[in-house]
């Protein structure tokens, strides 16, 4: 490896060989290891004086940065917090991480990740990653073809259009590639120097960001039509270029850009967006064990998909794939699931319906005896009561939106109502976990897109399920990478929901949570990692992977933030 001449071997290393020394090697982060470099390697390196005498160890370090962390007194904080500990020590970083995956999940990622878009110039210290404006287009291939990125294996790439539900962050957007890529890490176990986040900078229509004199990004109106689509052409184009075999992932790109982008390069190169396919995976991975606490097929339930976005289309997409599964034609399954948008349900002759929403609108006939409240559009209310609705699913960035009159009619046609408000942060969750509970007598099947805590009813604590993508993409990517995939399937998204359900606790305990504990994370990254690398084989898009070597593969390939021995390159 030629980053910043160091040799790191990418499968399981016994040993890190670098001709870096002194302050070059402590202000490198993924080989800085602070107080725990020994009495050899500080004479070796040249560390004596730049460090304290005291030689530590990783957990020491780990309880050290545990109190400093604790310390914080907010979110924000923490996550600043810890952005500086990535920026300074990797391995320290994600080894804190594993530890407290269920507390550092939410500061790492969503929801706090949501507030360090909006603050990011604020915080801005280090670099990492890159970012790709607009003005220096013509400068792509020279930025990255620096050595450094040589053994670059995967990106994750955002323009910061439509960041969570908080809209348009410009280039503080890269928080969201930065954030994704620590968990490809940390869950999925992808050595960091694989890993790189991008953000495409063209610009940002947040009038808030055009007159702040500390905005960070550029600071023009958002390219867009043709001079947008060239320049992401010229991107892919300069990507591929430099590693024909990269796994691209986008991310929080506006809905049309996404399933648009999504579309023109699934073909061209092994790509996936994580908003649309991510979603789809986890939602309906999660769907599936709340059918079996049920006991009611997925083919006989009726879905209410409140927002059609890029994120509620995947999620249709692939219900409807495993409805067909499940023995019903294409236009069964399309009757069972009903969309809306701003303005209510999708059907024909609506208001502000896009050309990738047509398939999802119902015909006038459909509605013609129902009972309506009236007005121009029919309501959410409207169909949960005329169309016997069994599961409300939300990704509309709408807060309360599922309100104790909706809920309840859901709850009258069915013994344990489905229900997912799954926009986040928590600021933008349709409905709160402990209302749902009440609405419904502690019946409903609960998964939320932020985390929440457990509520109590009937005497009992009830634990939410976080139905978060990080259950799906780390396991994706590392499935992928590992099984030298050339492209990305569909029946590989729908092998990652098959196998995150198959890990539901619901499925031997009605009353269990529908998800595994996110402290397991990295097992679970395996177990998907392991069906969407079979799946890649059988569809013929792995190049050179055996099933019977795959686990065996990856239980290779993962990296653990442990310290290894040094030894200088003279």
């Amino acid at each position: 490896m030629s980053t910043q001449s160091a040799t790191i071997n990418p499968t399981k290393k016994t040993v890190i060989r670098t001709a870096l020394s002194g302050y070059e090697l402590l202000l490198n982060p993924r080989l800085n290891k602070g107080t725990a470099f020994t009495e050899e390697e500080r004479d070796a390196f040249g560390l004596h004086g730049l460090l304290p005498p005291h030689v530590g160890t990783l957990e020491e370090q780990c309880e050290r940065r545990k109190r400093a962390f604790d310390s914080q007194p907010t979110a924000f904080a923490k996550y600043s917090f810890m952005r500086d500990l990535q920026d300074t020590t990797e391995t320290l970083f994600y080894s804190l991480i594993s530890r407290h995956i269920e507390e550092m999940l939410p500061i790492v990622y969503t929801p706090a990740v949501g507030e360090g878009c909006q603050r990011f110039s604020e915080i801005w210290r280090r670099t990492r990653g890159l970012f790709i404006s607009y003005p220096n287009k013509h400068r792509m291939e020279q930025m990255l073809a620096d050595p450094r990125y040589d053994d670059v294996r995967c990106i994750v790439v955002s323009d910061g259009e439509r960041i969570l539900g908080l809209g348009d962050q410009g280039a503080g957007g890269m928080g969201i590639p930065i954030g994704k890529m620590a968990l490809y890490t940390a869950l999925g176990g992808i050595p960091p120097e694989h890993c790189l986040p991008i953000l495409l900078d063209v610009g940002t229509d947040n009038e808030a960001l055009l007159q702040d004199p500390l905005y960070i990004g550029w600071q023009h109106k958002r390219i867009r039509g043709q001079e947008y689509d060239d320049f992401v052409e010229a991107f892919v184009s300069a990507v591929k270029g430099r590693w024909p075999h990269i796994l691209l992932q986008w991310e929080d790109f506006a809905g049309t850009n996404a399933l648009h982008l999504l579309e023109r390069y699934r073909d061209r190169l092994c790509t996936f967006n994580d908003d649309i396919q991510g979603t789809a995976a986890v939602t309906t991975g999660t769907l599936l064990a709340a059918i079996n606490a049920t006991g009611i097929p997925l083919k006989e339930q009726t879905i209410a998909m409140f927002g059609a976005g890029s994120a509620g289309i995947g999620i249709i997409d692939l219900l409807i794939a495993a409805m067909k599964e499940e023995g019903l034609s294409e236009e069964e399954a399309r009757s069972r699931i009903y969309a809306f948008n701003r303005y209510g349900l999708l059907i024909e002759g609506g208001r502000g319906i896009r050309a990738e929403q047509e398939p999802l609108l119902r015909k006038r006939a459909d509605v013609k005896h129902w009972k309506l409240s009236g007005g121009e559009d029919i309501s959410l209310l409207d169909v949960v009561r005329n169309a016997n609705v069994t599961v409300l699913v939300g990704v509309s960035a709408q807060a309360g939106t599922f309100t104790e009159e909706i809920v309840r009619e859901v709850a009258s046609h069915t013994p344990r109502p489905i229900i997912f408000p799954l926009s986040n942060p928590t600021s933008k969750s349709e409905a709160i976990p402990a209302d749902l509970m009440q609405w419904t007598e502690g019946r409903a099947l609960i998964g939320t897109g932020s985390p929440f805590a457990p509520v109590e009813f009937g005497g009992r604590l009830i634990p939410i399920s976080q139905v978060n993508n990080s259950y799906i993409f780390p396991g994706l990517a590392l499935g992928i990478l590992v099984s030298r995939a050339r492209r990305v399937t569909d029946s590989m998204i729908m092998a990652a929901a098959k196998a995150l359900a198959k890990l539901s606790p619901a499925r031997t305990d009605r009353d269990a949570p529908l998800l595994p504990p996110i402290a397991d994370s990295r097992k679970v990254s395996l177990v998907v990692a392991e069906a969407v690398g079979k799946q890649a084989i059988a569809d013929g898009v792995a190049e050179g992977a055996d099933v019977a070597t795959l686990k065996e593969e990856l239980l290779d390939y993962v990296w653990d933030p442990v310290y290894l021995p040094y030894e200088r390159i003279r």
